[in-house]
C-alpha cells in the first residue's frame, strides 16, 4: 500500500526538499516497517515561533524544535476496519531550526529534513526515546532507514545519534 500526503507550508517557512521526495520517504519507511495497510500523513513545515507555541503547548517546553509528531491512529488498531486507511497523523517541522541544526550537526538541511521526516514517522508509529534503552533501538532503525532511502544520491553521512552521548 502506499502513503498519501497533505503537505501544508506557512508563507515563511521554505522545507529543503519537495513532497515528492517527502512521500517516497515515507512510502519507504513503511515499507521496510511492514505496514500493509493505505495511510495518510498531515506535514506541515512552520516557522520557529509557530512550532514554539505548538512545543508550549503540548509538551509545556516555550522553545523551538526541530519536529513535532502528532499520533492519531496506528496501522495496527483493531477498530480499524481491513480496509480502511489509517489516518496516521500530523508531522511539524521548523525548517529554519533543521538548517541551523544540519550546520551544528556537520549535515546539510535537505540530509537533516530527511531524518526528521523519519524521526517523526517513527513517533507516529509508536517509537519514542524517552528511555535509553528505546532511543538506542529507534536510532539504529533511523540509521537503517536513512541507508534504504530514496534520495537522489546526494545524501550525507548524516550523524544521527541525538540521544545518546557515546555515539
Amino acid at each position: 500500500m502506499a502513503a498519501t500526503l497533505d503537505m501544508f507550508c506557512e508563507d515563511t517557512a521554505h522545507p529543503a526538499i519537495q513532497q515528492e521526495e517527502a512521500l517516497s520517504i515515507f512510502n519507504a519507511v513503511l515499507e521496510e516497517r511492514g505496514i500493509l495497510r493505505e495511510c495518510s500523513i498531515s506535514l506541515s513545515f512552520v516557522s520557529d515561533e509557530s512550532i514554539a507555541e505548538l512545543n508550549e503547548e503540548w509538551r509545556d517546553v516555550a522553545a523551538p524544535t526541530d519536529v513535532l509528531s502528532f499520533e492519531i491512529e496506528r496501522p495496527n488498531d483493531p477498530d480499524l476496519a481491513e480496509d480502511e486507511v489509517c489516518e496516521l497523523g500530523d508531522i511539524v517541522i521548523a525548517p529554519e531550526y533543521v538548517a541551523r541544526q544540519a550546520l551544528d550537526f556537520g549535515t546539510s538541511a535537505a540530509d537533516e529534513t530527511r531524518l526528521m521526516l523519519v524521526h517523526g514517522l517513527l513517533h507516529l508509529l509508536g517509537y519514542d526515546h524517552m528511555e535509553e534503552h528505546d532511543a538506542i533501538i529507534m536510532q539504529r532503525i533511523e540509521d537503517k532507514l536513512l541507508q534504504i532511502l530514496p534520495t537522489d544520491g546526494t545524501l550525507s553521512a548524516t550523524v544521527l545519534t541525538r540521544h545518546r552521548e557515546d555515539a
